[in-house]
């Protein structure tokens, strides 16, 4: 059965066939893109009243580890955090995006610049008629993606562009905490780009493979474990990470004592 979908557009009902939505979707918005991934894109964008024109969502591959194959997943992008924010009538504003200094990362051997660090304010009319002004600060060496599974460097749009592709990410953490009711807590198409995702439902990872041997890991120096205590801090205040998970992260790249152990687990208990 060939569908009629409506959408609205500046005030005016369009209406068009679903077929003649999907060849539209698929030819200019989404091209190479499996049918029933454009049909997911329609039901969603009808489910949330969305301009699909607008491409408000991206399609995503991930591994589902129950099939053990690959499927599409569609997530919001920071478009959608805006449309969602302004849609509210409360958005009273969005700054422009303060990069921290440039610094330069050693990663497998070759050394990039980039911005040491992201910060966006998202401003809203509280119900009182004050204005409030939510935050976020987000690391380039916590958000870059990976150019592989193998490899630690920024792929080509985080060489090409680390200010453009961390700006989104902290603008994105900033409409979700400014708009918590409109955006929810998925996190964008942007900021997932390369990593894994962990779902009850699906992983976006590579397929389980034996792990290659890794060389041998010194310890957390007590100058890089100072350096980075701030950002590390940050990650589980805000939720983004349990001190397990940080701890786990952090030992990747050099072993932590039991202090610094201690030390990151307090941080989980600071507004008890």
């Amino acid at each position: 059965m060939n569908a009629v979908v409506e959408f609205q557009e500046d005030g005016r009902t369009l209406a068009m066939s679903e077929d003649e939505l999907i060849d539209v979707l698929q030819s200019s918005l989404y091209p190479g893109a499996a049918l029933s991934s454009i049909k997911m894109v329609i039901s969603y964008c009808r489910a949330a009243a969305l301009d699909p024109m607008q491409k408000p969502v991206h399609i995503v591959p991930m591994w589902d580890k129950n099939s053990k194959s690959m499927r599409d997943v569609i997530m919001p992008g920071v478009g959608l955090y805006r449309t969602q924010a302004a849609r509210s009538n409360a958005l009273a504003g969005i700054s422009e995006p303060e990069f921290g200094p440039d610094v330069e990362f050693e990663l497998d051997g070759q050394r990039f610049r980039a911005p040491e660090w992201c910060r966006v304010t998202v401003k809203r009319i509280l119900p009182n008629g004050s204005v409030g002004e939510f935050f976020a600060k987000e690391y380039w060496i916590e958000n870059y993606a990976t150019a592989g599974k193998d490899s630690v460097q920024p792929n080509t749009m985080w060489r090409k562009r680390p200010r453009g592709q961390l700006a989104k990410c902290a603008e994105a953490q900033a409409l979700r905490r400014g708009f918590p009711e409109m955006t929810g807590s998925a996190p964008t198409a942007d900021e997932m780009e390369g990593k894994a995702i962990d779902t009850p439902a699906s992983t976006m990872q590579e397929a389980p493979t034996k792990p290659a041997p890794r060389p041998e890991i010194g310890m957390c120096t007590p100058e890089r474990f100072e350096q980075n205590q701030a950002a590390w801090r940050d990650l589980i205040l805000s939720g983004k990470k349990t001190p397990d998970q940080l701890i786990a992260q952090i030992e990747t790249k050099g072993k932590l004592t039991e202090d610094q152990k201690l030390t990151i687990d307090s941080w989980s208990h600071e507004h008890d």
